[in-house]
């Protein structure tokens, strides 16, 4: 439970807001009353004894550092039954992802000076009996505070160096992009392990673009771009010192932090001299939360909306990846790798992944002339009703599984009779449906005319039909069984992780008859929506109560229930074909699908456990596979699918389109009516969203919409059944 404003920890630190929080925790800002101190708090609420000693173990090598560049702790306790807590150094500012977001990418001068600063930082830990090995260098963990120090913080996946060399290991975790090959299991970590992040770090801060991975390259499939292709104006002797610290081979990298910071002072020309007390630009001041703790905001922006931009993976195989500059990725309650869930000092993510690409505004092909109704984003109907009126189901039993072979098993928990609590409306509601429609169409939203609005296709990718025109933007579409109509949700303007303020709506299937759904009016957002099978309920994700929680709408009983339970962060519901299970994501140390019987409500996990976020699940039609997206920081998602045989889950397996590139992005995949090809979102050149098609293996790939806009969210009609 996170701890709320003004709340007195351990009867000293008074919480002033929350900086991040994750499936393992949060991070608070605080003042230590005893010292009158502003202070960060660390919190691990996931007390098994592999965590929480990896959580004991980073407290205990913070506790004992004295560096000028590196936080220091100042108090450390277990409250029984609760969590355990670290208090630190508050270090505030901005990191070099923000600072990039900001930028674009820093001078070389301002990044020479950052990385001489983290080398005498990583010379001071390695050179420690026994040596501390940082193993999370990237520009998240690198602080620029108001004036203008640089900080190397997070120390939540260290490891300590016994004299054999043993390893002391909490969570292995990588970020592709910045981990070296040999963090990924091949080899052994090593000082020169920090050495290859933190040139990986510099690479990025440079040009804005995250180098190749490290993996893929050891493997042959990838080669390093260089840094004077992307920045031809480069001091080529400062490229070619960071482009050393990015080998593959360790015995090619620098050999010590000391060397590397000499290399890049000389190649910098900047003398030793100057690096003890230097600064470099601070960044743009931000309002205080002392100063305003009811609307308390960090680094500018809400507590609820900080999210961990990553810099734009590069592609190699194409010369788009020059112009392409910059691409943000967004994460709420994300954790970027397993066992690393919570171990951000101030900026912890807190939710979901979000691809967000520049959206090009462009001509569109011609649509025929629908029947549209425009309507304003303010102008919607008002309904009076009980925001209280939602029906809570029983707390199932939690059955997660233990290994990726492993099959999840259902625990039995009392048979539960729903009476969810009726929901007064006078306004018109959508009618439960039956099956019917045609699976020549495909539903998507696309900024094509300017603003964000639904339009229909056909399978070739022609006869395009715009359905709304809304002024704050329609996106999300899903089709009701019977194919007649869309729910959708309202405002959008590109796609996100989190919809705030959005609210579902429902219209035909020509675009006429838009209504909202009768549910109470939310003003922290609804959407994501799912229609049931049957066409008697949807599903959707909601921000009802401040984290996102899956609720039912039950279009015949005008009710709401919850499926979510309080504790979790559930999003992105969609159900199996007989209607009788919810499959969603989850968020613990990454992201997993579960499943709630909506029948006696029971809970499982159905993704193996991994150090992949699983995101966008779709049910097949068939009810023979599961498809969903699997993604870490910094890397394109890729599509993997997951067997259901007599309601058991199989092992996962990776679709791959054809082609050499293994990195094709592939986002929100939904399988067609008869389960036999799959239409998703990509954006191979790394800029331009587009609408693709392949079939269920990977094969006959298309290309469904080519313009210029951000197209997204494909939604394939249902099929008529017959009798």
């Amino acid at each position: 439970m996170t701890l709320s404003t003004g709340f007195s920890l351990n009867n000293r630190y008074r919480i002033v807001s929350v900086l991040g929080q994750g499936g393992m925790g949060a991070v608070y800002r605080a003042v230590d009353e005893n010292l009158g101190v502003e202070v960060a708090v660390k919190e691990n609420l996931f007390l098994s004894d592999e965590y929480a000693r990896q959580f004991q173990l980073e407290a205990s090598i913070l506790a004992n550092l004295r560096h000028p560049n590196l936080p220091r702790v100042g108090d450390y306790f277990v409250i029984h039954g609760q969590g355990q807590y670290l208090v630190m150094d508050y270090i505030d500012g901005e990191d070099l992802r923000q600072r990039l977001e900001r930028l674009n990418c820093l001078p070389e001068s301002e990044v020479v000076i950052i990385g001489a600063v983290i080398c005498e930082a990583l010379t001071y830990l390695h050179t420690r009996q026994p040596s501390v090995i940082h193993r999370d260098i990237k520009p998240g963990n690198i602080k620029v505070t108001p004036d203008g120090e640089i900080y190397l913080v997070d120390f939540g996946l260290a490891k300590v160096m016994g004299d054999s060399q043993a390893t002391t290991n909490g969570a292995r975790a990588m970020t592709p992009g910045y981990s070296p090959p040999e963090q990924y299991g091949i080899a052994r970590t090593d000082p020169r392990s920090d050495i290859y992040s933190l040139g990986a770090t510099l690479y990025a801060a440079l040009t804005g673009i995250i180098p190749e991975d490290s993996l893929a390259r050891a493997t042959g499939k990838a080669r390093l771009t260089s840094l004077s292709r992307l920045q031809p104006r480069l001091n080529k002797r400062i490229a070619t010192v960071i482009e050393k610290a990015l080998e593959v081979e360790m015995d090619d990298r620098f050999q010590t932090a000391e060397e590397f910071k000499q290399a890049l002072l000389e190649a910098g020309e900047i003398s030793q001299l100057s690096i003890g007390n230097v600064r470099i630009q601070p960044p743009p001041p931000v309002p205080s939360p002392l100063k305003d703790q009811d609307n308390a905001k960090i680094d500018g922006r809400s507590p609820e909306i900080i999210s961990n931009p990553v810099i734009k993976p590069v592609e190699s195989t194409t010369d788009q990846r020059v112009k392409a500059r910059w691409l943000t990725i967004f994460l709420i309650t994300y954790i970027t790798s397993l066992g690393a869930a919570f171990f951000l000092i101030p900026g912890l993510s807190s939710g979901l992944p979000s691809f967000r690409l520049p959206a090009v505004i462009g001509q569109f092909l011609s649509p025929t002339n629908i029947p549209t109704q425009q309507i304003s984003a303010t102008n919607t109907m008002t309904i009076p009703m009980d925001v209280s009126s939602i029906t809570a189901r029983p707390s199932p039993t939690l059955t997660p599984s233990i290994t990726a072979s492993s099959t999840p098993s259902p625990t039995p928990t009392p048979t539960f009779t729903s009476s969810p609590t009726p929901i007064p409306s006078d306004t018109p509601r959508p009618t439960a449906t039956l099956w019917g429609g045609s699976s020549n169409d495909i539903a998507f939203a696309s900024n094509s005319d300017g603003s964000m609005q639904i339009w229909l296709m056909n399978t070739e990718g022609s006869n395009f039909r715009k359905l709304t025109s809304l002024i704050a933007g329609a996106c999300q579409p899903a089709w009701s069984p019977d194919g007649n109509q869309l729910a959708f949700i309202n405002p959008c303007k590109t796609k996100k992780d989190l919809y705030e303020g959005a609210q579902i709506y429902t219209m035909n299937a020509d675009g006429s008859d838009i209504k909202p759904l009768p549910v109470p009016k939310n003003p922290q957002g609804d959407f994501d929506p799912a229609w049931s099978p049957k066409g008697k309920q949807i599903a959707f994700t909601s921000l009802r109560s401040g984290s996102p929680r899956i609720l039912l709408y039950d279009l015949e009983k005008n009710a709401l229930i919850q499926v979510s339970q309080s504790r979790f962060v559930d999003r992105d519901p969609t159900w199996s074909p007989d209607g009788t299970h919810i499959a969603y994501v989850r968020q613990f140390l990454v992201r997993q699908l579960w499943m709630t019987d909506i029948t006696d409500w029971t809970e499982e996990q159905l993704s193996p456990n991994s150090a992949f976020d699983d995101i966008w699940p779709d049910w097949a039609p068939d009810g023979q596979t599961v498809y969903y997206c699997q993604v870490q920081p910094g890397s394109n998602p890729f599509l993997v699918k997951l067997g259901v045989q007599n309601n058991n889950f199989g092992q996962e397996r990776r679709v791959l389109p054809p082609g050499p590139d293994i990195s094709f992005p592939i986002a929100s995949a939904i399988a067609s009516p008869d389960s036999n090809w799959l239409i998703f979102e990509s954006w191979p050149d790394g800029i331009n969203r587009d609408i693709y098609m392949m079939d269920i293996y990977g094969s006959n790939l298309r290309r469904l919409t080519t313009s210029p806009a951000f197209d997204f969210s494909p939604a394939w009609r249902p099929v008529i059944k017959k009798p």
